[in-house]
């Protein structure tokens, strides 16, 4: 019975402050409980259980016990005294006197007394230990979790905004500011904070360099520390943190602070020596793609200028000739301003309504030169869904699938184009009977540049087609890939949505979400 007593009260008991749970409940309400407990206990042992004064000692000192153990000193020992009188009153004779007829019976009283008061002592030293245990733990814990927030994100500003709102969700405090020395400049939970935490103020702690605590107005100051170099300071409001779990937070927040930017210098430098390589690269390509159609086309000039007679027929070849070769040329430049702008993420689009078979027809009508020696056989339903698209860009990645596929096949082989609808998604397909790509390139040939190992030096290119297809298919919300099996061909397919949703602002947005601004 006293076990339930004390468990239904001591529920109600605790909270945090100054690292130390105190109780919920006023003074006189506990005293008034400890009373009662050994009002309880004394009845019971007199009245029902009639037991002797020894073991009636023992109830006592358990409940003095208990009563430390979840309350404290101040409560086990006003209890140890009124279970002394309560023990002298009515267990050790002459009972319902507050005298004591054996002298044993004082040593035994004193000994009570005495005992209880030392084990509430060392109960409370053992709570209050446990409870600094717990909540450091608990401490422990918020740090840990801090810690993995805070290494979210590489983007320098982004932390800023993003450390004082994490430090007052994680700790529950009511505000917090951070000053950054390299930026001479503060970042705050909100208005409050703003207001709370003046500048010049945070930049005098990180000056400083060392934490100023107002546990009256439960305000914090502590410098962000990188070892013994100071890059700025912390300031919370409502704070009960121990100095050690503050300056930790500091010590967190300065190290990731410290990362973002590194990683961030890093990648600065390594856009700038891979644009550095792809401005090579593109370089190198593009001109030597241009040598080749302007050799035919100077070659075809400088006869037709020449004094050689020419027939008709000689004539309109070499003609021709120019006329493919200018358009090979206008091709690349095409393509490599497309990279550019590919790049520079300035990829405009119109966006209207279009059947996937208008898109096929027109890429078809621009590849006929390339399909001299391959047959196409086109094969999509007539009740295909209107795609929102921008047709030319469509037409155009599908210009380069078929073109890839005519380069890579032997003569005389059909190319099968053919179109379906799966679900949400109209799927269109391009597939030859080439030699076939390998596994390990499948998802390589879509990078720029790059071009097969085994074609590379014998069929012409620039790398560039198959990058561009990608950009222009993700940016309609869509999927492109490669299925191939060395010998027996490739089948290059993407997909586009055919639902969309059409906003007030002017913007499309195709599903699942990816806004796109109309040109």
């Amino acid at each position: 019975m006293l076990g339930i007593i004390l468990s239904r009260w001591t529920s109600l008991e605790f909270n945090y402050n100054n690292d130390v749970k105190r109780p919920l409940e006023n003074l006189i309400l506990r005293f008034a409980l400890s009373a009662i407990i050994v009002a309880a206990i004394t009845f019971l042992c007199y009245r029902w259980l009639h037991v002797n004064y020894a073991t009636v000692g023992f109830f006592f000192l358990l409940a003095v016990l208990f009563i430390s153990a979840n309350w404290g000193l101040r409560y086990a020992t006003v209890t140890a005294i009124l279970a002394t009188i309560a023990y002298n009153y009515f267990f050790l004779p002459p009972l319902f006197r507050f005298t004591i007829a054996d002298p044993q019976n004082w040593i035994a009283l004193l000994t009570f007394l005495v005992t209880a008061v030392v084990a509430s002592q060392l109960s409370e030293r053992a709570r209050r230990s446990a409870l600094s245990a717990e909540e450091r733990r608990r401490e422990f814990e918020r740090l840990y979790a801090l810690s993995q927030q805070l290494w979210l994100t590489d983007n320098a500003f982004e932390l800023l905004n993003f450390i004082p709102k994490k430090i007052v969700d994680s700790f529950g405090v009511s505000g917090a500011a951070i000053f950054i020395e390299r930026r001479q400049d503060g970042y705050f939970f909100d208005g409050a904070s703003r207001r709370l935490f003046p500048l010049d103020q945070l930049k005098a702690i990180s000056d400083r360099g060392e934490p100023v605590l107002d546990r009256e107005h439960r305000i914090c100051y502590v410098p962000l520390r990188m070892g013994v170099r100071s890059v700025g300071s912390l300031a919370v409001s409502g704070c009960d943190l121990s100095r050690e779990s503050l300056e930790a937070i500091g010590s967190l927040v300065a190290i990731s602070i410290e990362r973002a930017n590194t990683v961030e210098k890093l990648t600065k430098s390594e856009a700038a020596r891979e644009s550095d390589r792809l401005r090579s690269v593109l370089l190198d390509s593009v001109t030597h793609e241009f040598r080749t159609p302007l050799t035919s086309i100077k070659a075809s000039a400088e006869t037709l200028l020449s004094d050689a007679r020419l027939d008709k027929p000689q004539r309109e070849d070499l003609l021709q000739v120019i006329n493919e070769e200018s358009d090979r040329l206008n091709r690349l430049v095409g393509e490599a301003g497309e990279v550019a702008q590919l790049d520079a993420h300035q990829l405009q689009f119109h966006f209207e309504p279009h059947q996937i078979r208008e898109a096929i027809d027109r890429a078809i009508e621009n590849l006929q030169p390339a399909l001299r020696r391959h047959s196409v056989e086109i094969n999509v339903p007539s009740n295909l869904p209107s795609l929102r698209m921008d047709i030319e860009r469509i037409s155009e990645v599908i210009t380069h699938l078929v073109d890839n596929a005519a380069k890579y096949s032997p003569p005389d082989t059909p190319i099968h184009i053919t179109a379906e609808l799966k679900g949400a998604e109209v799927i269109t397909s391009v597939a030859d009977h080439g030699s076939g790509i390998d596994a390990m390139e499948q998802e390589m040939i879509f990078e720029k540049f790059y071009r097969g190992r085994e074609q590379r030096m014998i069929i012409q290119g620039t790398g560039m087609g198959l990058p561009i297809a990608k950009a222009i298919v993700e940016l309609h919300d869509g999927k492109i890939g490669v299925t191939s099996q060395t010998g027996h061909g490739s089948v290059f397919s993407f997909s586009l949505p055919t639902r969309y949703r059409p906003t007030s602002s002017g913007i499309d947005v195709l599903s699942p979400g990816r806004s796109l601004p109309h040109s």
